[in-house]
């Protein structure tokens, strides 16, 4: 599902941010529109995508949730996981983003 209203500076800079976590397309909507998000999530409901990029599970079962700054060539230049901190995953992306563009 692609949040609408992602960033200028984002596509800017050839970045991607992707949040990616187990819960179901409309539950990302619900929260995407929530907290206003202002990038793509992932429904990763059988955790194929997590277990390739290896996201740990917290307490060790419940599914974690990340986010990831890709560039413009497909490297991943930053991964953010935590269930609670919303607004970091939205301010570390953006950070990295600015950093991009800067250089």
């Amino acid at each position: 599902m692609r949040v609408p209203r992602q960033p200028r500076g984002l596509t800017d800079a050839g970045a991607e941010v992707i949040g990616v976590s187990s819960d179901s397309v409309d539950k990302h909507a619900a929260f995407a529109t929530h907290h206003k998000l202002p990038f793509t999530l992932l429904s990763d409901k059988g955790g194929k995508v997590r277990k390739a990029y290896e996201v740990p599970s917290t307490l060790g079962f419940i599914p974690g949730r990340v986010t990831y700054v890709i560039d413009r060539d497909g490297t991943v230049r930053h991964v953010f996981n935590s269930m609670t901190n919303i607004d970091r995953h939205v301010k570390d992306a953006l950070e990295v983003v600015r950093r991009l563009q800067a250089g």
